[in-house]
């Protein structure tokens, strides 16, 4: 089995000057994503491998998650930023097979339409939260009964979870 973790960045701040991809997080986003990174740890959904978009606002949230995942390895992937689905498809699949656990750190709209391409099943109501919005922070949780990464499909996999900041209690 081959499961997925979609993590958006959380709220990043647009101070004037700033290139996009050097926008940090705001206070908002400072709050969320340790909180998406404690119910990771909560609820023992660590990944073996995480690929992250090198902005600065992704990297602050995955920051986060390296807080509760000491030593989870990472691969800083410049083809995530402003990526669409078919090229955030194209690196989930070359990910390693040993690494049964993904957790990739990314953007919309990628991220969301990634997921609404690969979910065929699971949860309805999570199923209908992803398609009315991907808010920032926010993680999905995909299964897959595939071999290996790159023989993952589109509409293949279950959607085992869908979990925003408000769910956690804090502001998305």
């Amino acid at each position: 089995m081959r499961r997925l973790l979609l993590l958006r960045h959380a709220k990043s701040d647009r101070p004037p000057g700033v290139a996009d991809i050097d926008r940090p997080l705001n206070p908002r986003g400072r709050r969320a994503a340790p909180a998406i990174a404690g119910y990771l740890d909560a609820e023992e959904l660590r990944p073996d491998l995480a690929i992250v978009s090198p902005s600065a606002r992704t990297r602050e949230t995955f920051a986060a998650v390296q807080d509760v995942f000491e030593g989870l390895p990472v691969q800083w992937e410049r083809g995530i930023y402003e990526a669409p689905a078919a090229a955030l498809l194209a690196i989930v699949r070359a990910a390693p097979d040993e690494a049964a656990g993904l957790l990739v750190v990314g953007h919309n709209p990628g991220l969301e339409d990634l997921a609404e391409t690969l979910i065929g099943s699971g949860n309805r109501e999570a199923r209908r939260r992803i398609a009315t919005q991907f808010p920032t922070a926010a993680l999905a949780v995909i299964d897959f009964e595939a071999p290996s990464w790159a023989a993952i499909a589109e509409e293949e996999g279950r959607l085992e979870r869908f979990v925003c900041p408000r769910d956690l209690g804090e502001d998305a």
